[in-house]
């Protein structure tokens, strides 16, 4: 990746998260009246102990010295979780930019027999594989009859950020699908400050804001998780009202696989519903 591409990454990073913030959340007065949401750049500065001309550097993205103290300081005025402060980290110390970018392609990820024993023996929990890049890479058939039959759709198209937007599938199932689909962009942004050496995040990311607007406006909140668990609701076609708690576990190995369960809440007639679907 060009330097200024991960500058800028880190520059619209800490304006985001600035712009989440007021004073009363900080402990500051509130001030004057504000003409924009969010704290100033001096305030953040204020917080942080650093010169207001030196975090203005850093957020215009110019290519400054900087210390793990200081970006401890930063994400603390930031209230930054942990996911957000590595995040933070991959850009400004270029952690990710010694990541080899070059990465094989979906056909040489092999699935181990281990990795799909589990598959098989969560039968009743829609479970995808995903690699670093969202692709998808493995499944049940449990998740073949909530989601879709991946086998259908190429190997070269089955990334789940893009089929959460253009396949008509995923945007009727959630009840909310803009909640549905943050938890997967929040895991994405996390893999994209991880490697940000690699040239096809980049690219990946330009060619999503081209075709979906509501992409855009959603990779622009800058949310970053490296494993969210949530509750989500799903209207299935066939099956009506089903609950599920999504839990992201991360595969160990050189692969950087993802492994994402979704639970059927207890007390609720989802497992039930599931089977039946899977019967017929």
């Amino acid at each position: 990746m060009k330097p200024e591409t991960r500058l800028e990454a880190l520059s619209e990073f800490l304006k985001a998260k600035r712009s989440k913030l007021n004073p009363q959340m900080v402990g500051l007065p509130t001030g004057t009246r504000r003409r924009t949401p969010g704290l100033r750049r001096e305030e953040v500065a204020q917080l942080a102990g650093v010169s207001t001309t030196w975090y203005t550097w850093l957020e215009q993205g110019r290519d400054i010295k900087v210390s793990t103290s200081v970006l401890d300081a930063i994400s603390d005025a930031l209230k930054l979780s942990n996911d957000e402060k590595k995040y933070l980290y991959a850009l400004a110390l270029e952690e990710g930019s010694g990541a080899n970018p070059a990465f094989s392609n979906t056909e040489e990820i092999i699935i181990s027999p281990s990795l799909k024993r589990i598959l098989q023996e969560l039968r009743y929990c829609p479970t995808i594989i995903t690699d670093r890049r969202c692709f998808i890479v493995g499944w049940n058939q449990a998740a073949a009859n909530v989601f879709l039959d991946f086998e259908l759709i190429p190997m070269e198209q089955r990334n789940l950020i893009q089929l959460l937007f253009s396949r008509k599938e995923f945007r009727s199932l959630a009840v909310n699908w803009v909640h549905f689909v943050k938890g997967f962009i929040a895991i994405f942004r996390t893999y994209y400050g991880q490697y940000v050496a690699d040239q096809w995040y980049n690219q990946f990311i330009q060619e999503m804001e081209q075709v979906y607007p509501e992409f855009h406006q959603l990779w622009n909140e800058s949310e970053v998780s490296s494993a969210p668990e949530i509750q989500i609701e799903f209207r299935h076609a066939k099956a009506g009202k089903m609950i599920f708690n999504l839990t992201s576990l991360q595969v160990q190995g050189n692969n950087d696989l993802r492994c994402s369960v979704y639970t059927p809440v207890e007390n609720t007639e989802t497992e039930i519903k599931l089977k039946r679907l899977m019967e017929h």
